[in-house]
């Protein structure tokens, strides 16, 4: 079986399927659906060697974290498909990684981590302009930082991108870097509501990172101006964890990306998916582009679990998504709509991992609303004593009512058409983007333990 790309005036390939070398010819592609374009280097902005490698270290070295016991790479691991393998994380004060993360009766978790753990694929890419499920980072060129957080007019200027901005917002959050009320000076600092200036969260951090002399010295030999005598910023940090990421975890090297670029066929299970996909199915309705998503946000009914995402002076367990961002009734129960590069690899799946099963996860997200109060549990949590209950919302009939009705009708899949998605799915996955580039280093600066 051959697969030729042709382009159409809009730019979208269409794609065709044939017979070549005696080959048995699979499903033909209905209609000839629409593809997306192929990706090229004008996708993703270049990166600096010497700035990615920097940022490696930081990524993996737990000096970030308040305790000093939590490195970025903790939630985000090579080994899970930079995300952890767990359906709500286990943050600060939990060991071990993936699965096997537990905690102890040494600085236990207050909270699981409310929303499961993102992949961080092709997050340099430059259509990525909204971050986190709920979109809380956004572009926004009319602010001075350019950027739209929840610290509104607080934010400072200097972060390079949105990617550079998202990577450091853990560190302030008590559940998952920075540490509980009391616990180190920057928990302290994120209590007592100070983050930038001196003596703020931010600044604590990076100078820990400064008193090092490896960092000072990688420092001032990636950027000018520190090596001309400019203090390390917090900034700085944060835009050298974004080179590497972007570096890094660059995906467009997957089965999918040689069919679009006309060098390799898909197989051809993955072609009959891939009808399924921008066809009946529907599914490129939301995972359309070169990097399979729209970037908006959609109630899908996605099952709710773990403590939702609230302030600590609320109760509920209850997460209204992209509403608590903007607001509008219409946001209620959206997230965003997630890439599918490595999809495979990135579960569990849904905003709040309820779904250990891909096969399964993909039944219920195609009947949206229909099929919540069937969700038969499957989530990963590893034992939290002493916490929110878990399964509060879809224990409450009426929250599973609010959530289904928001999200509306969906259409059922068969057995035989999921397993056919699947096949196209396993076509996005990238060996080059998961194994990366630069790997785990062998030690960081700090010489605090690495997970690995």
């Amino acid at each position: 079986m051959w697969v030729k790309i042709k382009q159409s005036a809009g730019g979208q390939g269409v794609i065709g399927v044939g017979l070549a070398l005696g080959m048995a010819a699979g499903p033909a592609l209905a209609q000839s659906p629409s593809l997306p374009r192929p990706l090229t280097e004008a996708d993703f902005a270049p990166v600096d060697p010497a700035e990615a490698a920097l940022g490696q270290l930081l990524f993996f070295d737990p000096i970030l974290s308040g305790n000093r016991n939590i490195s970025c790479a903790s939630c985000h691991h090579p080994r899970f498909g930079t995300s952890d393998g767990l359906s709500l994380g286990l943050g600060e004060g939990a060991v071990g990684l993936g699965p096997a993360r537990h905690v102890t009766d040494i600085n236990t978790p207050e909270q699981r981590i409310p929303r499961n753990s993102p992949a961080l694929f092709n997050l340099g890419a430059h259509e990525f302009t909204r971050l986190f499920h709920d979109g809380r980072i956004e572009a926004d060129p009319t602010r001075p930082s350019g950027i739209r957080t929840p610290m509104d007019e607080e934010m400072v200027t200097g972060f390079v991108s949105i990617l550079s901005a998202q990577t450091m917002f853990p560190v302030l959050s008590p559940d998952e870097m920075a540490g509980h009320y009391g616990e180190n000076d920057v928990s302290k600092a994120v209590r007592s509501g100070v983050i930038t200036g001196p003596g703020g969260a931010w600044d604590k951090i990076a100078q820990r990172v400064a008193a090092l002399p490896e960092y000072r010295e990688r420092f001032g030999s990636v950027y000018a101006e520190i090596g001309a005598g400019r203090p390390i910023a917090f900034t700085d940090i944060s835009n050298a964890i974004a080179a590497f990421v972007a570096f890094e975890w660059r995906s467009d090297s997957s089965p999918f990306d040689a069919a679009l670029r006309g060098t390799a066929p898909l197989s051809p299970a993955a072609t009959k998916g891939a009808a399924l996909f921008y066809g009946t199915a529907g599914c490129a309705a939301c995972h359309s582009g070169p990097f399979l998503t729209d970037h908006a946000f959609h109630a899908m009914a996605a099952p709710q679990i773990g403590p939702g995402k609230a302030e600590r002076f609320e109760t509920h367990a209850r997460d209204d998504g992209r509403f608590r961002v903007t607001g509008r009734a219409e946001d209620r129960f959206a997230f965003r709509t997630p890439s599918l590069r490595n999809v495979m690899q990135t579960g569990p799946w849904g905003h709040a991992g309820a779904h250990g099963d891909l096969a399964s996860f993909l039944a219920d997200h195609a009947r949206r609303g229909d099929a919540l109060a069937q969700y038969e549990p499957q989530a990963i949590l590893p034992e939290l004593p002493d916490t929110k209950p878990d399964w509060t919302i879809l224990q409450t009939p009426a929250e599973i009512r609010e959530i289904a009705q928001q999200a509306g009708h969906g259409t059922r899949l068969t057995a035989e058409e999921i397993g056919s998605i699947l096949a196209f799915l396993e076509s996005l996955t990238d060996p080059v983007a998961l194994a990366g580039r630069l790997g785990i280093p062998d030690d960081v600066p700090s010489g605090l333990p690495l997970d690995r």
